[in-house]
């Protein structure tokens, strides 16, 4: 009968073996918890038009450090304006993989072109916390 309901029965002879698998079950089935944590801001001090390519920003890192392919929040007089990623770092002419606070750099963001100086790009990443049973 359990073969053809697909149903499992497990057999205990300690009742702490019996808790520990509900619980290891029960956990395995909550949702991970999802948090920001950001990982440096940008100010944007001059916007550069290239051709093909689209609108670059030129940016001073305030905060933290910058690295290709991050996930970034673009914010204009303390409104979110768009959420995307970093398709572009440049320091001076060569392409990086990270800048770190205190240095200027040229920033491409993925579809999006409308970016003014003053702006400000907050640089965060997504971390999922596996959530257990107290």
């Amino acid at each position: 009968l359990a073969a053809r309901e697909n149903v499992e029965i497990r057999v205990y002879r300690i009742i702490y073996d019996v808790i520990n698998d509900v619980k290891a079950a029960l956990e395995g089935m909550l949702a991970p918890q999802i948090s920001e944590n950001n990982i440096g801001t940008l100010e944007v001090r001059q916007t550069f038009k290239v051709p093909k390519i689209g609108t670059i920003a030129g940016c001073y890192v305030q905060s933290g450090k910058i690295e290709r392919g991050s996930l970034v929040r673009l914010v204009r007089d303390g409104q979110q304006i768009y959420e995307g990623e970093l398709s572009s770092l440049r320091r001076f002419k060569d392409d990086v993989r990270e800048v770190t606070e205190g240095y200027e750099c040229g920033v491409g963001i993925s579809n999006f072109q409308d970016i003014k100086v003053g702006d400000v790009i907050e640089v965060y990443e997504i971390v999922e916390t596996k959530r257990t049973l107290a």
